[in-house]
This record gives structure tokens, C-alpha cells and sequence, in this order.
């Protein structure tokens, strides 16, 4: 079901509890619904962006993607072609998500949040390597970079209550 998004900074501020494999069905499908029906404008969420103060986050894998090639669809004059927003593949879900490592190297970047109003600078490590439960209950572990990484982060630091 999709939820509305809490705008609330007290709200958001509060550390997320771990999940439990119950949430699945329930808080889990609700954050991928609720993604899926942001796409146009949303890329990552953490479920207390969704009221829910659990340890769950959904990523949008393929933003990356599309973005080089909106791109490269500018850079040949068709802008716009290739900009299409997530259709819902791609969508990746991490429950009880936990870094293993993080590159040492680190960049700058600007980042928006669908809760919050502006964008911010926030500091982000050029890959993460994270272990987390998904849909199944299963244990995954798995290195991310790129955009991809930075979604990762960004939503992780809503978990442990750190807005941007």
C-alpha cells in the first residue's frame, strides 16, 4: 500500500529498530509500493520516511542507468528520450542492513531527500559493501558503487536517524 511521505524531523530523527521477518509483507511491500509511486521523483527511501521506525530500505538499482543514458540522450539531441522514470524492476530491498566495509575514499556531493525541502552537501564512500536479509529472509552480502552506493548511504544514515 502506498503511505504518505513523513515530513515530520522529529520523526524522522528517531533510530530505526530492527526488522523482524514479519515486516516483510507488511512494512516492507509498503515502502517498495510507496517508492514505485515516487519514482518520478524518488530514488531510495528508509521506511520512517514512511512513519515506520523499522530497519528497511528500498533502492532504485537502475537510477544510474537511466541517468547516463538521459545523458546521452542530451548530449545527441533527444533530451528527455531515455529520462524515463522507474517502471519498478530494479528495485532492490535490504532488511536489517549493516556495512561489512567501506572504501577509504571518500567524495562531496549534493543530495535531495523526498522529506526534506533543499538539497545539502553530505561526504559518501565510493563503494559499500553491506550485508542485509532480503525478501526471502535471506542473508545477503553485497558491494555496491556508484549511485547505487550513494542511495545505500544516504538511506542507511535515515535509519540511524542522520538527516542530510
Amino acid at each position: 500500500m502506498v503511505k504518505e511521505i513523513i515530513r515530520d524531523v522529529n520523526l524522522l530523527q528517531i533510530k530505526a529498530e530492527d526488522a523482524v521477518k514479519e515486516d516483510i509483507d507488511g512494512v516492507a511491500q509498503d515502502l517498495l509500493d510507496t517508492l514505485q509511486a515516487n519514482s518520478h521523483r524518488c530514488i531510495g527511501m528508509a521506511a520512517n520516511m514512511i512513519g515506520i521506525a523499522k530497519a528497511i530500505i528500498a533502492v532504485d538499482t537502475q537510477a544510474e542507468a537511466r541517468a547516463m543514458a538521459a545523458n546521452a540522450a542530451q548530449g545527441a539531441g533527444m533530451a528527455g528520450l531515455a529520462a524515463t522514470a522507474g517502471n519498478g524492476e530494479g528495485l532492490l530491498l535490504m532488511l536489517n542492513p549493516r556495512y561489512t566495509k567501506k572504501s577509504p575514499r571518500t567524495y562531496s556531493v549534493k543530495e535531495g531527500c523526498l522529506s526534506l525541502s533543499g538539497e545539502r552537501v553530505a561526504e559518501r564512500h565510493q563503494w559499500v559493501e553491506v550485508i542485509y536479509r532480503d525478501m526471502q529472509w535471506q542473508k545477503r552480502k553485497q558491494r555496491f558503487a556508484g549511485l547505487t552506493a550513494e542511495i545505500i548511504q544516504h538511506e542507511m544514515d535515515h535509519l540511524a536517524g542522520i538527516l542530510i
